[in-house]
């Protein structure tokens, strides 16, 4: 929760800054708040395909001592619709998280242990980089088209969002994301429904 808290500051920071034109380049008689389309992040936000995934994942860690989960089970607890199931599956084997039994008694199942997949890992190979924009990646790297990376504000702020998104992402496994499951059955929390 405090690197959440950390992101949403960084962020906070960046959009009084945007608003103020204080950023590199801007020129001052620039109203950058003309766009209609309110100002987002959307490398924040997972695809559905990336939610997806996580979710199926958490099922198999759920599951992780059994010889294989169905598909449909999956399907059914998590409610993913089978067929697009089915190509997640296919791509997260293709990556090496999971493996597969054929057959009537076949099924699904982690290829490591839940502790050794991390969330970096999935969102990267389903999403891309982690990186809100190229020029901060360190796997995906592109230059930017800003005159100078090195004295670029938008791009220092970016790469605290990014440094910050892949501390936590490294760091939370598939297995704490099952303790996380287990927990809240429990001990539900209120969701979430803001806006930055």
């Amino acid at each position: 929760m405090e690197n959440l808290d950390y992101v949403n500051r960084v962020i906070a920071q960046f959009l009084t800054a945007r608003r103020s034109h204080s950023f590199y380049g801007a020129p001052n008689d620039v109203n950058l708040d003309i766009v209609s389309v309110p100002f987002t992040f959307p490398f924040m936000k997972l695809s559905l395909r990336g939610e997806y995934a996580l979710r199926a994942l958490l099922v198999l860690g759920l599951h992780y001592n059994e010889p294989v989960v169905r598909i449909q089970t999956i399907s059914q607890q998590q409610n993913i619709p089978k067929r697009f199931l089915e190509q997640i599956l296919n791509d997260l084997k293709s990556a090496g998280l999971v493996q597969s039994k054929r057959g009537v008694s076949g099924g699904y199942r982690l290829a490591r242990k839940p502790e050794e997949i991390t969330l970096a890992a999935v969102v990267r190979h389903i999403e891309g980089a982690l990186a809100p924009v190229s020029c901060v990646s360190e796997r995906y790297y592109e230059k930017c088209s800003c005159p100078d990376e090195s004295r670029c504000a938008i791009r220092s702020v970016m790469k605290e969002i990014r440094d910050a998104v892949v501390k936590i992402a490294e760091r939370v496994t598939i297995a704490e994301l099952c303790e996380r499951y287990e927990r809240l059955q429990t001990h539900p929390t209120v969701a979430l429904d803001y806006v930055i």
